[in-house]
Parts: C-alpha cells; sequence; structure tokens
C-alpha cells in the first residue's frame, strides 16, 4: 500500500467535492491537506533524487563519498576500537575452545622433521654404526610412530595456560592491536569501495522509505486540520 499516493488521491477529492458543492470547508481543508502531503512528498523525493531546478535536491547520491565516509567512521569508532578488540580478544581467552590450534597443527607436515633429525644422526659419530644395521633404511620404520608422537607433543605444549597467555600477551601488543585494527580498516574500505551511488542509494531507499511515507500521511492530516481551522476563522 503506497501511504502517499493515496494520502494525495484523498486529498485532491475532498478539494474537488469542496470546489464543486462550494463547502469552504471541505476546500480549504483539501487545499491544505494535499499542500502538507505534496510538499513531504516532493522533500522525501528530492532526498534520493536530483530535481532540475532545485538546490539540494539528490542530497544521498550527490554525498556519497561522505556517506561511505561516516559509515566507515561509525564502525571503526564504534565497533572495531582498541577496547573492543581487547575485549574481544579476553573473551575468547577465557572460552574453553579458545586458541585451539588442534586442527592446525594435524594440518602441518612434520615428515621433513624425522628426515632432519635422521640427517643429523647420520653425519654424527653415530652415523657409522647406524650404517652398519642398515643405514637410513633401517629407521623408516620408525617415522610414522615419530611424526604422530611429535604432533600429540605440539597439540598438548600449545593447550598449555604458558602457551595461551604467552599468545594473549602478544595478540595485545600496542603493534599487534595496530596492526589488527589496520586489517580490519583495510577490509572496510575494500567493501565500501564496492559500493556505488545506485547502491547506496536503493539500500538507505529501502530501509527508511516505508517510515518516511508517514510523514506525507501527516502533512495531510494536519495541513487538513489546518484548513479546517482558516475556513471557520474566516468564516467567521
Amino acid at each position: 500500500m503506497n501511504k502517499s499516493l493515496i494520502t494525495n488521491l484523498i486529498s485532491l477529492l475532498l478539494l474537488t467535492l469542496g470546489y464543486v458543492s462550494q463547502n469552504h470547508i471541505a476546500l480549504y481543508a483539501g487545499l491544505f491537506a494535499f499542500s502538507g502531503a505534496i510538499t513531504n512528498w516532493l522533500a522525501i523525493h528530492m532526498l534520493f533524487e536530483k530535481v532540475p531546478g532545485l538546490y539540494g535536491s539528490g542530497v544521498i547520491p550527490a554525498r556519497f563519498e561522505e556517506f561511505k565516509a561516516a559509515i566507515k567512521k561509525l564502525m571503526m569508532e564504534q565497533f572495531f576500537t582498541k577496547q573492543n578488540i581487547d575485549k574481544f580478544l579476553n573473551q575468547e581467552m577465557a572460552s574453553s575452545a579458545a586458541l585451539n590450534l588442534k586442527p592446525i597443527i594435524e594440518k602441518i607436515d612434520l615428515a621433513p622433521t624425522f628426515d632432519s633429525l635422521t640427517e643429523v644422526i647420520m653425519n654424527s659419530s653415530f652415523g657409522g654404526m647406524l650404517a652398519m644395521f642398515g643405514g637410513v633404511e633401517a629407521v623408516q620404520p620408525l617415522k610414522q610412530p615419530f611424526v604422530e608422537k611429535m604432533q600429540a607433543s605440539i597439540i598438548e605444549i600449545s593447550q598449555s595456560e604458558q602457551v595461551k597467555q604467552a599468545l594473549k600477551e602478544q595478540l595485545e601488543q600496542p603493534a599487534m592491536m595496530e596492526d589488527i585494527q589496520a586489517n580490519i580498516e583495510n577490509i572496510i574500505d575494500q567493501r565500501l569501495n564496492e559500493l556505488t551511488p545506485k547502491m547506496v542509494k536503493e539500500m538507505v531507499q529501502t530501509m527508511i522509505q516505508k517510515h518516511l511515507g508517514w510523514l506525507v500521511v501527516w502533512g495531510g492530516v494536519f495541513g487538513g486540520l489546518i484548513g479546517v481551522i482558516s475556513a471557520i476563522i474566516s468564516a467567521a
């Protein structure tokens, strides 16, 4: 239901009936109601569309860059402040699932670690002795158990309170916090750069036009009341 259109039609109908019937109250009520409704409708229309000859119209598309800058300022100064990021980190660190590095560690290939260990042994004084029992090939059956044991040990270490506290302290360093903020700011810039004036206009229009339609309705209502009062005063 288009509230603006209905209000304007009712105002025009009242104006026409008042003119035809020579009823001054209906005439004035219709005239003032239509005046209030149409001016409010035009004001709303001018927010989103450029009207030739009317200075200041099309303000939202015209102030596109300022609109984007305002969004960025709001997000950085109200949401992604150092205090809010620090609060988030503290909450995450307090969680039982905080900084769970297990999924990451499980994806790391630790086989080169065993190969490096084998190379060190072969180049040491034990290398000659090991060569007598088959050399590198003799220790290959130990590779998988070694990798699994190493992986389990790293996971256990990563879940210790000492490691969590060390990571938390590192994340809370001023330079680290600035890096986090800079990365967030870059992401916001990238997303805002994808916006066009048309997209911004449609986004804002969709959000507020439904509620702005009541401005037209109330403009017609109060305009009609003023018209009735004017007709009564002029007839007195």
